[in-house]
């Protein structure tokens, strides 16, 4: 029976979807073709496959890149044909195929660039689980932006797919062997690294041609679809970044009763680049979301809620979480988990649990000086009182709450004030 169950993930779903795909949108078509790959079903027996299956085993799914057509409506002209990423990867872009790609796999990928176009300055890693970032930061070398990444949340990062914005060393290969991880995508390996990472069997090794002109991805919008039970449809333009520099940033000021509120302290320099930094990574998370920002990288990132004060919450759980567990693995090369039930069968002494404990209440977390990011407005001080308390420094929120006066006053009425900015765009993503 285990070993049905293994085999249900291996399996490739037969799907019956058209080689070929035409949305007409009036007198405009598009024309999509689906991928395939050439997978070896048996020695020597060679068969065009696509994905292994959907979001889950028994869903069949397809993959399918825009051929031609050039969409234009109104004065909006979405992204042209040729200049496929994911959906245009061939047999020789997968350096590895490991088990063959699912939905989620090229997904997880598709939302790593989504959020990377605008990290593009400096080695950057992200690591994304079931569609969300899980960890995000810069380094000053490829190896060091993992190792930051993967340290932010070392527990949600297993059998993540990671992707990275410069070519792969022998130095990050060597760091990302000794974990495992789902799938790896960079724009080039240099030599040396392939035969480190094929240690991994498993490991998808992907390489995405026109990585070093992602950031031009910026400026191409794409029609978003989202189905309805019923068959219906809903369609959108995809969400262009607006707070790109400081410039974009704006001051956080509101009216009541006559009265004008204004936050006493202006964010420094790096809490500037921290705002711009993790207003890039939030649109790439599922909404309700608040996440934490630290020398541009991730704490922690609270996910998909329904309400602003408890994803914040959820954030400052998961930020002490990480830190436990990460300074529980430095020490002891285990999970923070795993000590504590070795504690619990008298296999290692209770004083190892005591003293992380009282390093990560000491630090809180490493949220002392971070910079709280929100998707949306604050409806309430709330979600800023929890996270002012946990000792962030600073707020960047969209703005445009009846409210904004009360989040106001509580950041002025933190010792020392913390700093707030308004982004005037808010970046929900369902």
């Amino acid at each position: 029976m285990a070993e049905d169950l293994k085999k249900m993930y291996r399996t490739i779903v037969t799907d019956h979807f058209p080689n070929e795909l035409r949305i007409t949108f009036g007198d405009q078509t598009l024309i999509y073709k689906k991928r395939t790959w050439d997978l070896e079903v048996a020695p020597g027996e060679v068969e065009r496959r696509g994905l292994r299956y959907g979001e889950n085993p028994d869903q069949e799914a397809a993959l399918y890149e825009l051929v031609a057509g050039n969409l234009i409506l109104g004065e909006c002209e979405f992204i042209k044909p040729g200049l496929g990423l994911v959906s245009s990867l061939k047999e020789s872009d997968f350096i590895q195929f490991g088990k063959h790609p699912s939905k989620t796999n090229l997904t997880d990928v598709d939302n790593s660039l989504n959020i990377m176009r605008y990290l593009m300055e400096k080695p950057c890693c992200i690591i994304v689980k079931h569609n969300n970032p899980c960890g995000v930061a810069y380094g000053s070398t490829l190896e060091e932006a993992f190792l930051r990444a993967f340290s932010a949340d070392r527990v949600a990062a297993f059998g993540g797919a990671i992707t990275l914005n410069r070519a792969v060393d022998k130095a990050t290969a060597e760091a990302i062997a000794k974990h495992y991880f789902e799938v790896l995508a960079a724009p080039d390996f240099e030599e040396g690294a392939i035969d480190i990472l094929t240690r991994r069997k498993d490991l998808r090794i992907i390489r995405i041609k026109r990585m070093d002109r992602l950031a031009e991805y910026a400026n191409y919008p794409v029609v978003e679809f989202k189905s309805l039970m019923d068959g219906g449809l809903v369609l959108q333009v995809s969400q262009r970044n607006r707070i790109r520099s400081k410039e974009d940033l704006k001051p956080a000021v509101a009216v009541k009763d006559g009265v004008e509120y204004r936050c006493l302290r202006e964010p420094d320099e790096r809490e500037v680049r921290d705002m711009i930094f993790g207003w890039a990574v939030e649109l790439g998370v599922t909404s309700n979301s608040v996440l934490f920002v630290k020398d541009e990288r991730t704490v922690a990132i609270g996910t998909g809620e329904q309400d602003r004060v408890g994803c914040t919450e959820i954030a400052i759980f998961k930020a002490y979480r990480n830190y436990s567990d990460w300074l529980c693995y430095q020490k002891h090369r285990i999970s923070y988990k795993q000590l504590e039930l070795e504690i619990e069968k008298g296999l290692r002494p209770r004083e190892q649990k005591e003293e992380i404990d009282e390093e990560t209440r000491k630090n809180k977390a490493g949220l002392i000086g971070a910079v709280m990011v929100s998707d949306g407005f604050l409806p309430f001080r709330d979600a800023a009182d929890v996270a002012i308390r946990q000792g962030i420094t600073a707020i960047l929120q969209p703005g445009g709450s009846v409210r904004d006066w009360e989040v106001i006053q509580a950041c002025n009425e933190a010792y020392p004030p913390v700093a707030m900015m308004f982004t005037g765009q808010r970046a929900f993503k369902h």
